[in-house]
This record gives structure tokens, C-alpha cells and sequence, in this order.
């Protein structure tokens, strides 16, 4: 907690220029955005002013700060410089019975690897499974729904938010009390893709058929050293202590790039510059969001929200439109606000849960909810596949995920 004074709603300016800056720039000046100068520069100006401020007013929230952006990088770092090390190769038959076993394993490997590392490591092989068919586009949307997003949800490695959560005091193995509530969305999505996905595969021409069941090829890992360095980050988050934690983890991380051959990193088309971008535009969120988590924690009871429900709606479309790290940390300081019971991290279970939900769950409602929902879009039509638009996506997003989304706070957040 900050030890200076609670600033004013003025405070808030830099975080919601750093928010709209990445929610807007991609879209309305693309070419501006995506050189990495441009970034920095736009997510120093608005944290210039905050760094002044707390370097005069509470220095130590802003070393506090620091820490935790050092920890989480390390984890973002290590998990993708360790997946990138992972190859999947293979040409299955694309049967609904197939592409359903792909998208179950994105969701549960989402919990392991993280939704990037889950979504890379899976996504190539699932579109050349299906490079015979012509029908794939509804698979790659599913395939975002789960292993980028939803999948996501039972472990802090899953998805930024919760790590995030994890570094403010969360226990590492609370998400498993989201078991019940991953389990029903999960199942209720892949049932609605095994039945569109069945009909889809009856549209399909003989000839495609027949192709894709003559030209198949077992599936090969190659890296496989990289899966006990995983298992080595997941080990270190859960057992160790900053800076232990970190250290292992920049040690598993070294010794990835060391062992793993470059052509097998070169064939994944490997490079640090979604790293680079994360760190940039992360760095501008952690320092911007500080005065205005003082001050939703001092004012959030004044805002309405109460119940759970409130949490997981309200928690969820604000991700759906902005990055939802930063989100999930607004509304559990929201809900640290209200000074209800404080069973963990300052507020009942109920409430975490709420907001821990809405955040992982519904990145998956747009392209700009969640990082690796734009890495999978960009891979599949780099391979030819026909991706529907921002308002196509949010169509069949809204179709299906907000009756899905219903279902899960009426059975676990009344």
C-alpha cells in the first residue's frame, strides 16, 4: 500500500492516455505503431509526470512497482523464449474429432504454458492438419476462445492477469478454485464447435476429403528438453520467492537458448520483438496505473459495484476492449475498496473469483482482449486462411460467448 497522499482523479490522465494509446494506435495509425521507438516514446510522455510525482511524494510504492514489473517480465520472457524452443509438426486428418482433441489440449495446456505459449505451440499444427480443407476459419476463432483465453484461467502462468494477482499476494494455487467454472465454459465451447465443426466438415468436396485423409504425417515434437524447463518455470512460481524466483527463472531461460538448436527456433520464426513490445508497453502500465490504483482502492465503493455478477461483467467487457492485466488490477482494487471480508488479498473469495473470470474469460470477446489473440489471427492468414474482421469476430464472439459467459455466472456467481 502507498504511504502518501491519495491522489486526485486528475491522476488519472496517464493511465487512461497509456490504455487508449494501446487500445487505438493499432487501428486508426498502424504504421505509426508498429515501430517500437514510436511506443517507447508514446508510453514515456504520460509517465514522465507520475515518475515525478511518486519520486517526490512515495518512492518506495514506486521501487514496489519496479518489482513487480521485473517479475513479471521474467515469467512473459521465460515462458516464450522456452516455448519458442518447442516445434509440433505433423498433418493429421482435420475430422471434427481431431480439431475438437486440438482445441481441448490449447485449453488445458493454457494453464501450463500460458495462452502465448499454448497458441504458438499449437496453432501451426492445427492449420496445417487442415490446409486440405476450406473451411478453417471457424476453427482458428474457437481455437482463440480457448487456448488464447479461456483456457487459461487455473494457474497464475495461465494469463497475465492472474500472475499479476499472484505477485500482489494471491496464493499460487487459488485459480484451481476456477476448476468448476473453466471446466462448464470449456466444455459448453467445444460443444458448440464439435456441432459446427461436424456441419462445416459435411460441406467439404469429396476431393478435399479424400486429400486430407491421403496426405497425413505423425505428429513430432522437436525441443522436447524445453517441456522440463517449463516444468522447471512452473516449479520456480510456485515454490520460490523473489528474487530466487526470478533468478531461476532467467536461469531455465538461458539454458533454453542454450540447448535448443537455432534452425528449430528458426523454423518457428522466432525473435524477441513481442517480447521487446510487451516490456515497452508494460512498462507504461505499471508506472501509470499506480495513482490510479490509490485511488480506486480509497473510492471504489462509490462506483456501485457490489456482487459478484457486477464484478465478472463489469471486469469482463472493460478487457474485452483494453488490455486485461491492467483491468484486473483496477477492479480488484475496486473491490479492495469496499472493505468487505478480507479472505484473501483483502477481499472475499467470491469477488476474486468474479474478477479473476471476467478478465481471463472475456479477452476472448475481440481481437484486442488478449495479446496472442492477434499473434494466432496474424499466423493463420500469413497461411491463407480467410479470418473474418473486427465486426465479423465480434459477432461470433458475441454469438456464442456471451450465452456461454451467462451460463457460468448463473451457475457460480449469483
Amino acid at each position: 500500500m502507498a504511504s502518501g497522499p491519495v491522489p486526485s482523479a486528475f491522476w488519472l490522465w496517464p493511465f487512461g492516455a497509456v490504455l487508449a494509446a494501446i487500445a487505438g494506435l493499432p487501428l486508426v495509425a498502424p504504421r505509426f505503431w508498429a515501430r517500437d521507438r514510436n511506443k517507447l516514446l508514446v508510453m514515456l510522455l504520460p509517465s514522465l509526470a507520475v515518475l515525478v510525482r511518486y519520486l517526490w511524494l512515495d518512492p518506495a510504492a514506486l521501487v514496489r512497482s519496479g518489482l513487480d514489473y521485473v517479475s513479471f517480465m521474467t515469467l512473459l520472457t521465460s515462458l516464450f523464449v522456452i516455448a519458442g524452443g518447442l516445434k509440433l509438426d505433423g498433418d493429421l486428418p482435420a475430422t471434427p474429432r481431431v480439431n475438437l482433441a486440438f482445441l481441448a489440449a490449447g485449453a488445458v495446456l493454457a494453464s501450463v504454458v500460458g495462452t502465448a505459449g499454448a497458441s504458438m505451440l499449437l496453432v501451426r499444427p492445427l492449420l496445417i492438419t487442415n490446409q486440405e480443407r476450406r473451411h478453417v476459419g471457424h476453427t482458428v476463432v474457437f481455437f482463440i476462445f480457448l487456448a488464447a483465453n479461456v483456457g487459461g484461467c487455473l494457474s497464475p502462468l495461465g494469463d497475465p492477469p492472474l500472475f499479476l494477482g499472484y505477485l500482489a499476494g494471491v496464493p499460487f494455487t487459488w485459480s484451481l478454485r476456477l476448476l468448476p467454472a473453466w471446466g462448464l465454459a470449456c466444455g459448453l465451447i467445444l460443444g458448440i464447435y464439435g456441432l459446427l465443426d461436424a456441419w462445416m466438415y459435411g460441406r467439404e468436396s469429396t476431393r478435399d476429403r479424400m486429400r486430407d485423409r491421403l496426405e497425413v504425417r505423425p505428429l513430432r515434437l522437436a525441443g522436447g528438453i524445453n517441456l522440463v524447463l517449463l516444468l522447471g518455470i512452473a516449479a520456480s512460481a510456485a515454490l520460490l520467492t523473489a528474487p530466487f524466483r526470478e533468478l531461476a527463472m532467467a536461469g531455465l531461460c538461458l539454458v533454453s537458448l542454450r540447448v535448443t538448436p537455432a534452425g528449430l527456433r528458426e523454423a518457428n520464426q522466432f525473435t524477441l520483438r513481442p517480447v521487446r513490445e510487451v516490456a515497452t508497453l508494460f512498462a507504461g502500465i505499471f508506472v501509470t496505473m499506480l495513482p490510479a490504483l490509490e485511488l480506486l482502492r480509497a473510492r471504489g465503493g462509490q462506483l456501485g459495484l457490489r456482487d459478484p455478477w457486477h464484478f465478472f461483467w463489469a471486469t469482463g467487457l472493460v478487457s474485452s476492449i483494453l488490455d486485461n492485466a491492467p483491468t484486473y488490477l483496477a477492479f480488484l482494487a475496486i473491490a479492495q475498496g469496499l472493505r468487505l471480508a478480507p479472505e484473501v488479498v483483502g477481499v472475499p473469495h467470491r469477488l476474486l473469483e468474479a474478477v479473476s473470470l471476467g478478465a481471463v474469460f472475456m479477452g476472448a470477446l475481440t481481437y484486442v482482449g488478449n495479446g496472442p489473440n492477434f499473434m494466432v489471427k496474424a499466423v493463420a492468414e500469413e497461411r491463407g486462411v480467410s479470418m473474418p474482421g473486427f465486426g465479423g469476430y465480434l459477432v461470433i464472439s458475441g454469438s456464442v460467448l456471451l450465452p456461454v459467459f451467462g451460463l457460468v455466472c448463473w451457475a457460480f456467481l449469483r
